[in-house]
């Protein structure tokens, strides 16, 4: 049997840990895959996915900034991928045809619990940002029962959008980032962004933002993540975790889609714990 093709798309990619991830899955499970890192700009994101997966490639995850794209040249759609209009797997069925679904969500939600010890249930949250990322994220934690949830993003155009596709108003609102001065404190603040992802200069937080009881969680990991969790500690947040549990989850459970046996999480993320630095 030749080996399995899989890959994920970004832009940028060469940080990403998944190739590493899905080499641990199949020595854990003995499966015989190659998984690839490709950089693909936005023009050129659907050209390279239908190349990969029409030629031998079986599978894909998608992160930033294409995930709306993946959605959009997918021939079919999981429940959850087509509620949420974003996707980060992508399968070639035996037909041919390409399935989009989206995991972000419940895998972020599994690491807040089970890792980081943080209940949203009845928490008042800050979601910063608005991208495909955030949408999983703010789906997710609504359905997790917060008491309410406040989206802020540097371009309010697209928290609006983000609010109008929740549909929830009685909790939800949307916040301008220069307003987030006169916010009241949260007691769940995750950050979405990609300021430390593209290097951007970090944006400006006000610490009255937070109170001691006050746990953060971002969903990006290692130097993407340093400019918030730093930001955290300094504001006496009680917890502060990256989302590289999150990533884990989300690549085991695409791994499990693919190849229909679920890999050791936990064993996996502690031997990446124990390499980074």
């Amino acid at each position: 049997m030749p080996t399995q093709r899989y890959a994920v798309f970004g832009h940028p990619v060469a940080h990403s840990l998944s190739p590493r991830l899905h080499a641990l899955f199949a020595e854990q499970t003995g499966i015989d895959l190659e998984y690839l890192a490709i950089d693909a700009s936005p023009e050129d994101f659907e050209g390279a996915v239908r190349s990969f997966l029409e030629t031998d490639g079986c599978g894909a995850n998608v992160t930033l900034p294409h995930k709306a794209r993946a959605f959009g040249l997918a021939d079919v759609h999981t429940a959850m991928a087509g509620r949420l209009g974003v996707a980060n797997v992508l399968t070639r069925l035996p037909d041919g045809r390409i399935e989009a679904d989206s995991n972000d969500g419940a895998g972020m939600l599994a690491d807040l619990r089970a890792r980081c010890r943080i209940e949203p249930r009845g928490r008042d949250v800050l979601l910063l940002g608005a991208g495909g990322a955030a949408r999983a994220a703010a789906f997710a934690l609504l359905d997790a029962g917060t008491q309410s949830l406040v989206v802020a993003n540097r371009t309010l155009d697209r928290a609006h959008a983000l609010a109008a596709a929740l549909a929830q108003p009685a909790r939800l609102r949307v916040l301008a980032w220069g307003d987030l001065a006169a916010a009241a404190p949260f007691g769940l603040i995750v950050n979405a962004t990609s300021a430390g992802l593209r290097h951007d200069s970090p944006p400006a937080l006000p610490r009255t933002l937070a109170q001691p009881h006050t746990m953060t969680y971002d969903l990006s990991y290692g130097p993407a993540a340093g400019w918030f969790l730093d930001w955290a500690r300094a504001a006496g947040c009680a917890r502060a975790c990256d989302g590289l549990g999150m990533l884990v989850e989300t690549a085991a459970g695409s791994f499990e889609r693919w190849h229909g046996v679920r890999p050791d999480a936990d064993a996996a993320l502690g031997a990446l714990r124990r390499t980074l630095p």
